[in-house]
């Protein structure tokens, strides 16, 4: 390997990944990382397990596995951990979340009926349609945030844990805009112990886990470390963060084939999105605060990958609709149809339809393992704060102050990889190829 790349402390001893939430997304990464271990299956789905890289020319053949070319944890280094506000264990919450075969589960039932979930953080103000009791009380959310150190503490200490990541696989938040309680470290510090109703529970969680030193993964559409108090927190504690929004469905539809609209320079007049499911997630999101959360997350993705002020001609003022419909029938088992309005040649208009009958665990549970990892890769190599590179899972990638987040998933992937390759002090690969015609 070359000497120009960065100095990365080995993987050695145990990873604990730290859930938050225990439902069906939790469940059915717990149960398929304990299964892919026992070979019953493959990890598909997964970059860190299946994916590989090209390294030098292409005449080279030089491509190895991902995880053979940078040092990341082994599935079997994983211990995992949970905090929810029901008390079943991980076993009876997956078979309560219907997603996975009962002969999967029964297979790994030892391994997920001894993951029993922490007492949650919780605020039936955020989620309104969730009752838990499984709840940590305290004088104010300070003394939340402290639990919820010495739960990390005491979690690593157990397990024998050499190192932690958090990645927050719980339901979506009411919609928050950032405010002066946001602005500052120390503002937040002081609305912690007056309860300030701007902090939200996923923000008391990343709070305690920047303050342990843990790298943080917001999997779903909250403000959550999004806000310069806590990025400024986990700069200062030189620990990574990644958000926001795993893209799952239909959002990974629409970075599909956005760009492709684009390259062609074919125009958009409107893009119809609705979406059915029936899990939990469906139904917080059909109280309008917390779909009001997820919309703005699945919204800016269009306008971001299309640039309607860089060509008004093809892309501006065109509709764009996100509906979701809680259906309780189609349970895990999500349907995401999309109506697309485009024009070609001369004004010619034509029409494109998806409908995407997608699990949303299935596709969401290899993210939560492969930022696990990276996150861990990440704080080994002395990374800090946003981890942009990471943009490739997320539906509101986190950017630097001043940057547009990148949504063409072709671009994210070209970014991931090259940040390994930069890691490793490997060329980058531009695709440029001049030399092969010289």
């Amino acid at each position: 390997m070359a000497e120009k790349g960065v100095k990365i402390a080995p993987a050695k001893g145990k990873l604990g990944v730290l859930l938050v939430g225990l439902g069906a997304v939790s469940t059915t990464f717990v149960a398929g990382v304990e299964a892919i271990k026992r070979g019953l299956a493959q990890p598909v789905g997964s970059l860190t397990q299946m994916g590989t890289i090209r390294l030098g020319k292409r005449t080279d053949n030089n491509v190895p596995k991902i995880k053979d070319f940078v040092p990341l944890a082994t599935l079997e280094d994983i211990v995992f951990g949970a905090w929810d506000i029901f008390p079943d264990n991980a076993f009876d919450a997956a078979m309560n979340a219907g997603v996975l075969d009962k002969d999967l589960l029964n297979q790994v039932s030892e391994q997920l009926s001894s993951l029993k979930p922490m007492a949650a953080v919780f605020e039936q103000n955020y989620v309104k349609r969730l009752h838990g009791e499984n709840v940590k009380s305290g004088k104010n959310k300070m003394e939340l945030a402290e639990q919820l150190i010495a739960d990390i503490a005491r979690f690593k200490s157990d397990n024998g844990c050499d190192r932690l990541v958090m990645v927050w696989a719980a339901s979506t938040e009411i919609f928050l805009e950032e405010s002066e309680v946001h602005g500052s470290l120390e503002a937040f510090e002081k609305g912690l112990y007056d309860s300030h109703p701007a902090i939200a529970p996923s923000m008391i969680y990343a709070y305690a886990c920047l303050k342990s030193g843990v790298p943080f993964a917001n999997g779903a559409p909250n403000l959550t470390v999004d806000i310069p108090a806590l990025k400024n927190l986990a700069d200062q504690m030189r620990v990574p963060i990644c958000g926001k929004d795993f893209k799952t469905g239909q959002t990974w539809m629409k970075t599909l084939l956005a760009p492709g609209i684009k390259a062609r320079m074919l125009g958009l007049e409107g893009w119809y999105s609705t979406n059915i499911l029936g899990n939990r997630d469906g139904e917080v999101l059909d109280d309008p605060e917390n779909f009001k959360t997820k919309e703005e997350s699945k919204l800016s993705v269009l306008e971001h990958i299309l640039q309607p002020e860089v060509y008004p001609e093809l892309y501006e003022g065109f509709s764009h609709v996100v509906r979701i419909n809680y259906y309780p029938p189609r349970g895990d088992n999500k349907e995401g149809w999309d109506n697309i309005d485009i024009f070609g040649w001369l004004g010619y208009k034509m029409q494109i339809k998806i409908d995407f009958l997608c699990r949303d665990s299935i596709l969401a549970a290899p993210l939560c393992l492969d930022l696990a990892l990276f996150l861990d890769l990440a704080q080994r190599s002395g990374m800090k704060g946003v981890q942009e590179w990471l943009s490739f899972y997320f539906k509101s990638p986190q950017t630097a102050p001043g940057l547009y987040p990148e949504h063409d998933i072709f671009i994210q992937l070209m970014k991931l990889k090259n940040t390994l390759r930069h890691l490793r002090g490997e060329d980058l690969i531009t695709h440029l190829g001049l030399e092969y015609y010289d």
